[in-house]
């Protein structure tokens, strides 16, 4: 099998998934919208206007079973060439995004594509049209336990501190900064609260193994992943209640989903109170990649066997 994956811009959990399709033999090809993406300088609509004929010269090639279209704003683009079946992913930010016509584009392109997927709960009920979850697994001998004093000497933190990891630039403003600030100096403890940006993700765990708690203070997420990695690293969490983390967290030793901020300080004191350590390695299930593996390939045969590899969208029939 020979699949076309068109994206916006790269993503750890992304580059994961390409990595246990093809152990599991399927040929990827990836494809991204030209032009350099970054917060401040978004891709242009002429970069969006020369993706198109990249996307159809590589499907009239013949090459390819089928497209993946992984964001919302890539649906177009996939379900415009006119040969191929068509696999949505939407990660989130698209079908839950503050701009009315990103969350439209993501919800029609989930109600044509041949199936539509998506990685959480949250998510499933922000969409009218069937589709599967295959939520994102975590890379287990990535995110592993490592001792503290081990992880603090690796990046260079004092041994001494009491730290909360705020795993997000603090100037996204759904990510709330401001309050992660404000419930940590509201603790009865010695804690700082520091950010990271532009970390490799490879060094991803020793910083999360580094700290003595992950603090997340967002008003909204699909995810986040960062809950899933923490807690393969047995690292504390104290948590708004967004996303799958009640899911993820909610039976987790040393870990806490609150929803004001006088649960998040309780929250705070209480995992700090000591040096414990959570026990999510052991706890939750469906953290690995192999899994998310396996659920991606059967999407795919099953939308093979349903079409016959032949574009049939008018049917608009989700039976996965």
């Amino acid at each position: 099998m020979h699949v076309l994956h068109l994206i916006t811009s790269t993503r750890s959990f992304f580059e994961q998934q390409i990595a246990v399709l093809e152990d599991r033999g399927i040929e990827c090809t990836v494809i991204g919208v030209p032009g350099e993406y970054s917060a401040d300088s978004p891709r242009t609509l002429l970069d969006y206007l020369r993706f198109y004929p990249q996307v159809l010269s590589h499907v009239l090639s013949g090459e390819y079973d089928l497209v993946h279209g992984h964001y919302g704003l890539v649906a177009p683009f996939a379900l415009a060439q006119p040969i191929r079946p068509v696999v949505l992913s939407l990660w989130g930010t698209d079908v839950m995004s503050d701009m009315g016509w990103l969350r439209q584009i993501s919800r029609i392109g989930a109600r044509i594509a041949d199936a539509t997927i998506v990685p959480s709960p949250v998510m499933s009920r922000e969409l009218d049209v069937d589709h599967v979850e295959v939520p994102f697994g975590v890379d287990t001998d990535l995110f592993r336990p490592i001792p503290r004093e081990e992880a603090r000497d690796r990046i260079g933190w004092d041994p001494d501190d009491r730290i909360a990891l705020f795993p997000y630039d603090p100037s996204r403003d759904v990510k709330d900064f401001s309050r992660a600030e404000r419930v940590a100096d509201l603790a009865d403890v010695d804690l700082e609260v520091r950010t990271i940006n532009a970390v490799p993700y490879e060094e991803m765990p020793y910083y999360m193994n580094a700290s003595d708690v992950l603090l997340v203070t967002s008003r909204r997420e699909s995810g986040p992943m960062v809950v899933k990695e923490a807690a393969a690293c047995n690292v504390p969490i104290v948590s708004t209640d967004v996303g799958f983390v009640r899911q993820t967290i909610g039976d987790v030793e040393n870990c806490i989903v609150g929803t004001t901020n006088d649960e998040l300080v309780a929250g705070l004191e209480c995992v700090l109170d000591g040096t414990r350590r959570s026990d999510g390695r052991e706890v939750i299930d469906g953290l690995g990649l192999e899994e998310m593996g396996d659920r991606i390939l059967d999407v795919y045969r099953r939308v093979l066997d349903r079409t016959d590899g032949t574009v049939r969208r008018t049917e608009v029939s989700h039976e996965i």
